[in-house]
């Protein structure tokens, strides 16, 4: 069994090394249409369940062959908070891990019990998955298990997020006729307007998914990223369904309207302006009215 991979080299999060805490097969309480592993009926506990120590184990074995991790990333081969044993994982995590950091990716099903939440908040980053926020929408993209209650995971959240202090991302995973619309985006923002996370990262289908369904391209991902408030740092994270695109002319004000309405990445420029256009961007960058700031590992353009 693989409890440990990697390491992988993740411009957001550095060198990491991951934890599978289900390595044997799928156990999760979603069987998501986008998902990479086969189709599964969702689960509400494991059936099959590692010893504490043995995953500990093969965590000191791993920091011992790659001494220069920068972070732990905890997952699973389906829900990591169904681990039974998760909180004194994350207590041994601590005792061993010295200066790294630690992750994890949960889709948040679990977050309104108020012993999952204290043990999230162990965590220097947490990323939790929200495809949508209305319930239809919910449960044809993540097909929960029939306890899971979308209203329960958004109050989780918010409860969350006023008892952590570490690195709240979001992620959004866009499938082609499910949640690409535009009342589902507009719902999303006035929940993340609440939330307030640090990051919102925005995709789409990049691997075969588990049932037969589609991503949306680059361009239809920026379309629906405008339905953000710009106060939100959206993140488009998907680069292989780019589609054709023609960069485009701006002027200077043009440049400085775009970006009060979504700040862009240097990913995002290279692809949408043209030549005479990114040296329009830069000019303002030089003349400090426009000034480009990291937000926990990705670099967006805004108006100074």
């Amino acid at each position: 069994m693989g409890i440990i991979f990697g390491p992988v080299a993740s411009r957001r999060f550095g060198k990491s090394l991951g934890i599978d805490l289900s390595p044997g097969r799928k156990q999760c309480n979603f069987d998501c249409v986008y998902c990479e592993l086969d189709p599964a009926k969702p689960m509400d506990h494991y059936e099959s369940v590692l010893g504490i120590e043995e995953i500990l184990d093969a965590v000191d074995k791993g920091l011992r062959t790659h001494p220069d991790i920068d972070v732990l990333t905890v997952t699973a081969n389906g829900e990591p908070t169904l681990y039974p044993y998760l909180d004194e994982l994350t207590k041994g995590l601590d005792r061993i891990k010295g200066s790294v950091e630690t992750l994890i990716l949960s889709n948040a099903s679990t977050i309104h019990r108020p012993e999952i939440r204290r043990t999230l908040a162990r965590f220097d980053t947490v990323k939790l998955s929200l495809d949508c926020a209305t319930p239809r929408c919910f449960r044809r993209i993540d097909r929960p298990e029939a306890s899971v209650d979308l209203e329960g995971i958004k109050e989780g959240m918010l409860a969350f997020r006023q008892e952590y202090a570490g690195t709240l991302i979001v992620e959004i995973l866009v499938v082609a006729g499910v949640n690409d619309k535009t009342k589902e985006m507009e719902a999303l923002n006035d929940y993340l307007l609440q939330l307030k996370p640090e990051r919102i990262d925005l995709g789409t289908i990049d691997r075969p998914p588990a049932y037969p369904v589609q991503p949306v391209s680059y361009e239809r991902l920026r379309e629906l990223s405008l339905h953000f408030d710009p106060s939100l740092s959206v993140h488009i994270t998907s680069r292989k369904n780019l589609g054709a695109i023609t960069p485009s002319a701006y002027s200077r004000e043009e440049i400085l309207d775009i970006l009060r309405k979504r700040p862009l990445t240097p990913e995002d420029i290279t692809l949408l302006f043209d030549a005479p256009s990114r040296r329009r961007l830069r000019d303002l960058l030089r003349e400090q009215k426009v000034r480009l700031e990291e937000n926990h590992g990705v670099n967006f353009y805004r108006p100074a």
